[in-house]
């Protein structure tokens, strides 16, 4: 009846909308305007306790576009935090490869971005394009790019997702090519060309391209899989020969039209850096003093440019006139660990992947951190000062507060964020820190697995920071603080995985560093009880006490104990306790608990409102709220979650938090955000992306994809996963 209502209201509403337009052409509209004005408010008073903005939405590869018309409840605004851009515009989240054209256009390759900008075009800090046509049906992008004055080259695969007759590989078959394009990003085929545009050509059916390059009407491509260079006629697209390269990599070209070319290591061969005339021969000059070159190009002086991705973290400068010599870098040396570690500053790199120059000797350095974790796309003068820089630092992830900054420091699972919410949407956040260590800290489980949200919470006065791990919720990752560097130091882990790999071989398990070293020892590990797979929740609360709720029907909470002399908190063995699934569930997805209040939420499905379509990884229909939980365990509310199963896309709740007196459920498919009162499980409103993001999100992927955060001066501060254009939402919602 109510939803029936609603719906005949906001097509009044919208009808009266439209006759106000048309009268507001009549000149005697101003004569009805007051009385016009008192109708709307009226009807708005009427509509606004049913709850959702207007709006249409379409899905499309992912991303869910809302456009709004009217909003009853417009108190909140949509803001954002990690990426450059909101909207229509977005920073890819990878950054694998580039080149820099001689206008300073940079075209930056990577194997995947979610919302389909595998190879990104910018220029002059700006966002101008895409290449077209490499996401889904089995195309990925790669590691290499380079182009000539009239096509681009781009390191490319395509597995077998469509049929052999319409040009795909066979099953069980995956091609690594070249794909031509226009400068645009329009496909450009050519006679010969493979795959359904005929712009493919396949390299091998091994290993990826590592390497491309050009000069004059020849393309340079480096082949793994057969140890050697190959030349194109980059018109016809033709070869015309090779020549042997052990492991070869990135490619560039001097003014003497030889070849530099970085060899990998390879077993116990260290990398080298080698030049070639174009014909193949070997030439005396090399580079040996770089531990990990991954990008190299040369300067319009004819300097080489080359990245060293090892503890260095820099480029380095050569004179290649006569015998190389290195006269510079760019950079500081140590990258985002020197000086204070992790700290992000303008001349700090970390895990540089590309490396070019314009005509006017301008350099770019892409990043994209460790294991993938955030792209970074930077441009420096010739004297090294920075000219613009663009972020897209998250994909499956989300943001939380750190409890004892009143919002003001905000973490994600690699970043630390400083906010000041005076400034305008996307304008709250500043990069503050990168708090993944890889060289101190190698078996922090962020090189290792997936984490996909945070949990922020202080004990004992210290900052301590949560993650759980992958999308399946298989572990939860303890870390306390170094200054700016979150240090691993302990694991939930509820079932045997392959990571790490001297964990116990049976039943769930708890590492704990011991020795404070941040290094995984086979003594610290201790066997907690047996396997929890159907584990999907996991709550550290306010105290530090760890809950899971199991969808097998129970609860088990392990108190927390104290820190030790690291600074890490100690739970121990034994302290679990198991508690049984309380009426009226049937099956437990997620909980979180309030120490304060004594108040436990649980979401799962229940008997009234079961699993229909057996979907998984959900919140299910129902929260419940429990009053008492520690003695009586009253039952005092229940909210009917949103679950539609016949629509399409399909209506199910992802991801459930509370912060002072809201309870806020999100959506998977359009990632909508229901609030509800606390006390009284009454929805309040729903919150949308606004025109602030262009009106649209990616889906909900991860459990945790919602945080709340509640201001001291009321304000809550609402986090969702956005894994489509590499950024976390923040819907701002006054208290």
């Amino acid at each position: 009846m109510e939803k029936r209502l609603g719906t005949q209201l906001s097509n009044l509403y919208q009808n009266c909308s439209q006759y106000i337009n048309k009268l507001s052409l009549n000149r005697n509209f101003r004569g009805l305007k007051i009385y016009l004005f008192i109708l709307l408010l009226s009807m708005a008073v009427i509509i606004a306790p049913i709850g959702s903005p207007i709006s249409e939405t379409v899905t499309l590869n992912r991303v869910t576009t809302t456009s709004y018309q009217v909003s009853a409840k417009p108190a909140y605004k949509t803001s954002w935090l990690g990426n450059t851009f909101s909207g229509k515009k977005w920073v890819q989240i990878q950054m694998a490869g580039m080149y820099v054209a001689p206008d300073g256009t940079v075209y930056v390759n990577s194997h995947w971005d979610e919302a389909g900008r595998e190879v990104g075009i910018y220029k002059n800090g700006d966002v101008i394009g895409k290449v077209d046509d490499l996401h889904g049906w089995g195309r990925l992008g790669g590691i290499a790019i380079t182009a000539n004055k009239q096509y681009l080259y781009v390191g490319m695969q395509q597995s077998p997702e469509g049929k052999p007759e319409d040009d795909y590989p066979p099953k069980g078959t995956t091609w690594y090519c070249v794909r031509r394009y226009t400068l645009s990003g329009k496909p450009a085929p050519f006679a010969g060309g493979r795959g359904w545009d005929k712009s493919m050509l396949i390299i091998n059916t091994k290993n990826e391209v590592a390497g491309l390059a050009t000069s004059g009407n020849e393309l340079y491509v480096s082949d793994v899989a057969t140890d050697s260079i190959r030349v194109y006629n980059s018109d016809t697209m033709q070869e015309l020969r090779s020549f042997s390269v052990t492991n070869p990599g990135a490619i560039a070209i001097d003014r003497q039209n030889n070849l530099w070319v970085v060899q990998n290591k390879k077993n116990k061969t260290a990398a080298k850096i080698v030049r070639y005339t174009p014909q193949g021969k070997q030439l005396p000059q090399q580079i040996t003093d770089v531990v990990q070159p991954t990008a190299i190009a040369v300067t319009p002086q004819d300097k080489l440019l080359v990245a060293d991705n090892s503890q260095r973290q820099q480029v380095l400068i050569y004179d290649i006139a006569k015998k190389p010599v290195q006269i510079g870098t760019l950079g500081d040396k140590g990258g985002i660990y020197s000086g204070i570690r992790g700290e992000v500053k303008d001349s700090k790199l970390y895990g540089i992947t590309g490396v070019g120059t314009d005509t006017a000797g301008n350099i770019y350095i892409s990043n994209h951190g460790f294991n993938n974790t955030g792209a970074d796309l930077r441009k420096f003068s010739p004297s090294g000062k920075l000219q613009w820089r663009l972020l897209g630092l998250q994909f499956l992830d989300n943001a939380d507060a750190d409890p004892d900054s009143d919002g003001k420091d905000v973490f994600t699972k690699n970043e630390h964020f400083v906010m000041d919410y005076s400034k305008n949407s996307g304008k709250e956040w500043t990069y503050k820190a990168y708090t993944l260590d890889k060289f101190r800290y190698p078996d922090d489980g962020r090189l290792h697995t997936t984490p996909t949200s945070v949990f922020m919470r202080r004990l004992g006065g210290k900052r301590l920071m949560y993650l759980s791990s992958e999308m399946m919720a298989e572990r939860l990752l303890i870390y306390r603080f170094d200054g700016e560097i979150a240090v691993p130091c302990g694991i939930f882990g509820k079932n045997h995985l392959k990571w790490p790999a001297n964990q116990p071989k049976n039943g769930s398990w708890l590492w704990h560093d011991v020795n404070g070293d941040g290094a995984i020892q086979t003594n610290e590990y201790k066997t907690l009880g047996e396997e929890d797979p159907s584990v999907w929740g996991w709550e550290v609360d306010s105290k530090g006490d760890i809950w899971q709720a199991a969808e097998a029907g129970y609860i088990k909470h392990y108190p927390y104990q104290k820190l030790d002399k690291h600074g890490c908190p100690i739970y121990g063995q034994g302290t679990g306790e198991k508690i049984s699934m309380p009426a009226p569930f049937t099956t437990l997805t997620r909980i979180k608990y309030i120490p304060k209040q004594d108040v436990m939420y649980l979401g799962g499905y229940t008997s009234d409102r079961p699993n229909l379509d057996g979907d998984w990884g959900l919140v299910g229909t129902e929260i419940v709220r429990y009053d008492n939980w520690s003695k009586k365990r009253t039952l005092r509310w229940r909210i009917a979650l949103p679950y539609e199963t016949n629509t399409s896309p399909k209506l199910h709740i992802k991801s459930m938090d509370v912060a002072g007196d809201r309870v806020f459920a999100v959506a998977s498919k359009m990632a909508e955000v229901y609030a509800y009162n606390a006390t009284t499980g009454k929805q309040l409103q729903i919150l949308k992306p606004g025109p602030e993001v262009n009106g649209e999100s990616g889906w909900v992927d991860i459990p945790y994809g919602i945080r709340a955060f509640q201001r001291s001066n009321g304000e809550y501060l609402v986090f969702v996963e956005e894994n489509a254009k590499g950024k976390v939402m923040m819907y701002r919602l006054p208290g």
